[in-house]
């Protein structure tokens, strides 16, 4: 049976709408002595990272608790404390080709969300990367306490959509956030770069 066509779009943050370059976190590690990718692999350790995306800790907890873990290696926890604020004062850049795409579909009267499993940081970054009122609606995992890829989370986000999942199209640079949208009954596309914008036109047009 043919699936509905999507008459709203949910995107993810990080590594559609926003990037990073990998070069900030490389040098940060080379000015303090660290091991290559040490600051992405202490950060992103799920029992450091699972409080603060659903709203346990708060992101300056999660940013502390870092440097802590990178006291050694960092020779004191001064040092740590400076290379991990050092590090995190760089928020990533816009797609700004994925922007126009935002754009291009909300003016055609379609509404789009951001679905990110994120920090208590999220809506300063969105100011910062000059976001803010970009999208008809924000979906942020430490606010909601729960986070992608969990069923509830995609609820939430098409309740805020107000559309019903089959009516949704998710995009996402992760597998796992793409199964989780699916199993939830919404559309989802997994997010290879630009050339996927021909595909998603075509899949949001009536």
């Amino acid at each position: 049976m043919a699936r509905e066509r999507a008459t709203a779009l949910l995107l993810d943050l990080d590594g559609v709408l926003r990037r990073f370059d990998p070069a900030v976190a490389a040098g940060v590690e080379r000015e303090y002595g660290l091991a290559d990718g040490v600051l992405t692999e202490i950060a992103m350790q799920w029992g450091r990272l699972q409080p603060v995306l659903t709203g346990q800790v708060s992101h300056d907890d999660w940013v502390s608790s870092v440097a802590e873990a990178l006291a050694e290696p960092a020779g004191g926890p001064d040092r740590a404390r400076a290379a991990v604020q050092q590090w995190q004062r760089y928020r990533g850049e816009v797609d700004t080709e994925v922007l126009d795409f935002v754009r291009e579909v909300r003016g055609a009267g379609i509404k789009v969300g951001l679905a990110t499993n994120a920090t208590d940081l999220l809506d300063a970054d969105l100011a910062t990367l000059g976001l803010t009122g970009e999208l008809d609606v924000v979906v942020n995992s430490s606010t909601l306490g729960v986070h992608k890829p969990a069923p509830d989370y995609f609820q939430a986000a098409c309740a805020a959509l107000a559309t019903p999942p089959a009516r949704v199209l998710f995009v996402d640079d992760e597998d796992w956030a793409v199964r989780g949208a699916r199993a939830a009954g919404l559309s989802a596309h997994r997010w290879g770069g630009h050339a996927d914008l021909r595909y998603l036109r075509a899949a949001l047009a009536s």
